[in-house]
């Protein structure tokens, strides 16, 4: 998928005449070089441009410091894409959670997680980012804080890219990881999604396989993300071992049954042969039981997979509560007598609201 192309010739001596242009975030080094070109400049600039864009995290075109002066001027209202710092907190455990603010005065969030070296006090080993694709979420997951808080609209190409840009420039590191895990359905917005994830490869240079793509299921989406042949990972929100209790916890499986969703999930490890993970949150006494583990290792034989249970992190509108570490075991146990591959894990950011769940785009 192509990014949204860039045209128009500023008319610095009348803007309200010059053509509307999309931001410049997320634009390949060849659509760079065909604005410049536009704008009358050399075709070496749009390298420089996507250097300054991507690398040094420049927030507007009249910064870079290797541009004539003049055409810094004439071209300085030119967006480049990059939101607003509201807020900024960190864990105890090195985890930063940030609220940005949009263009259009929305607020979203993401979060920095390092993974620091043996020891703790040497260099980051790793730095992922959990990014948001959409300005609340329309999916109203039960045990989720994003989904209590409604749905407003779509992240764009650019707004998706810049929460990692943001963290990469607060953390003075190379993000290693990006996980679409945060505000929003990120398959109810697949054409910015696919756009951002090219982006983030090509142009901000992480690899396919440090991408992570999270989704509670959307029919055909799965299948249609399956047909862009890409290596990134694929976890799919399951949460319950059966129909009534998924029902439950995740509304929109009502319209969308298991045995169709884990079909797709099927179709997705044939077409792409990737193995696809399964996020299940761990709620006590309502799908931690050791029944619950046997069913969910029956669904998900035949097919290569991987689930990676997440111990519950409370929010305050519901009375769910984590189980405890035996308990937790216990399924574990129960999983591998089975053979089903598994992982716990235990979320980040916890005291700063920004773990797995708790995202809600607000200082609480």
């Amino acid at each position: 998928m192509s990014a949204t192309p860039l045209v128009s010739q500023v008319d610095s001596h009348n803007p309200e005449k010059s053509e509307l242009i999309p931001p410049l975030l997320g634009a390949t080094v060849a659509e760079l070089t065909t604005w410049v070109q536009q704008q009358g400049q050399p075709a070496y600039r749009g390298k420089q441009l996507h250097e300054w864009i991507y690398d040094k995290g420049v927030r507007s075109l009249s910064d870079i410091s290797v541009f004539p002066k003049q055409w810094r001027k004439e071209v300085a209202e030119i967006p480049i894409g990059r939101s607003i710092l509201h807020y900024r907190s960190m864990a105890p455990d090195g985890t930063v959670k940030y609220l940005l603010r949009l263009t259009d005065g929305q607020i979203i969030e993401t979060v920095g997680i390092p993974t620091f070296a043996e020891g703790g006090d040497g260099p980051k080993a790793r730095l992922t980012v959990c990014v948001s694709t959409q300005v609340g979420c329309p999916m109203a997951c039960d045990f989720c804080a994003t989904g209590k808080g409604g749905y407003k609209r779509n992240l764009e190409r650019y707004e998706i890219i810049d929460q990692v840009l943001t963290v990469q420039e607060d953390f003075q590191q190379r993000v290693s990881n990006v996980v679409f895990m945060g505000l929003g359905e990120p398959l109810l917005n697949t054409e910015n999604v696919l756009a951002a994830l090219k982006s983030l490869n090509q142009d901000v240079g992480i690899g396919q396989r440090s991408l992570t793509v999270s989704t509670v299921g959307i029919r055909d989406r799965i299948r249609q993300f399956a047909q862009n042949n890409l290596q990134v990972t694929l976890a799919v929100s399951l949460h319950a071992p059966n129909q009534p209790l998924r029902e439950k916890l995740i509304p929109s499986a009502r319209n969308y049954p298991l045995e169709d969703l884990l079909a797709e999930c099927r179709e997705y490890v044939e077409i792409t042969g990737r193995r696809v993970t399964f996020e299940y949150v761990l709620l006590a006494g309502v799908n931690d039981l050791p029944e619950h583990a046997l069913q969910l290792s029956k669904c998900l034989r035949g097919f290569q997979s991987h689930v990676n249970l997440i111990p519950y992190n409370p929010i305050q509108e519901v009375d769910y509560k984590r189980p405890n570490r035996d308990h937790i075991q216990a399924f574990v146990n129960v999983l591998k007598e089975q053979n089903t591959a598994v992982s716990v894990r235990y979320s980040r950011g916890l005291e700063a609201d920004a773990a797995c769940g708790q995202l809600r785009a607000s200082k609480n």
